[in-house]
């Protein structure tokens, strides 16, 4: 029987896909430009092209703040005062944390990934290199910024 609950949840967890507000094409081209950021402010891009988990969607926030509500195959841009702060995305039973540190004038990269789990799955992030994270945003869309569930809301 636990074989049987075991196969349902990775079959649930990789059929579907899970939506999510989305922006209209133009603004997720002009993204994919990666301009600096406004002056004095840090450019925090995250993405989200895990193969695992098309069903899910999971809360992104920076500093406490919603970021948005990923779901498979999107990307988010956001802007952030130069200094320490904490990506932090929904995971299983509580948010994971990155901490991160930003410059004014530059764009960061991080990748938000789905690892399975126990119940509906986890997420993680991790910082991705501009020269991998670009290709991978390419292919993507861009989400709404601020809509989370709210479900680990900080």
């Amino acid at each position: 029987m636990k074989k049987l609950a075991l196969g349902l949840a990775i079959v649930a967890l990789l059929a579907g896909c899970a939506s999510v507000k989305m922006e209209p094409k133009e603004a997720s081209e002009k993204a994919k430009q990666f301009a600096a950021p406004s002056a004095g402010m840090a450019g925090v891009y995250v993405y989200r092209d895990s193969l695992v988990g098309k069903a899910l969607k999971k809360d992104v926030w920076i500093d406490g703040k919603c970021i948005g509500e990923s779901g498979p195959d999107v990307f988010f841009y956001t802007e952030a005062a130069p200094g320490k702060h904490t990506l932090s995305t929904e995971s299983e039973f509580s948010p994971n944390d990155l901490a991160i540190m930003l410059e004014a004038g530059k764009n960061y990269f991080y990748r938000q990934f789905i690892k399975l789990g126990l119940v509906k799955g986890g997420a993680d992030l991790e910082a991705i290199a501009e020269a991998e994270a670009k290709p991978a945003i390419a292919k993507l869309q861009l989400a709404s910024n601020g809509a989370c569930s709210g479900v680990y809301s900080k």
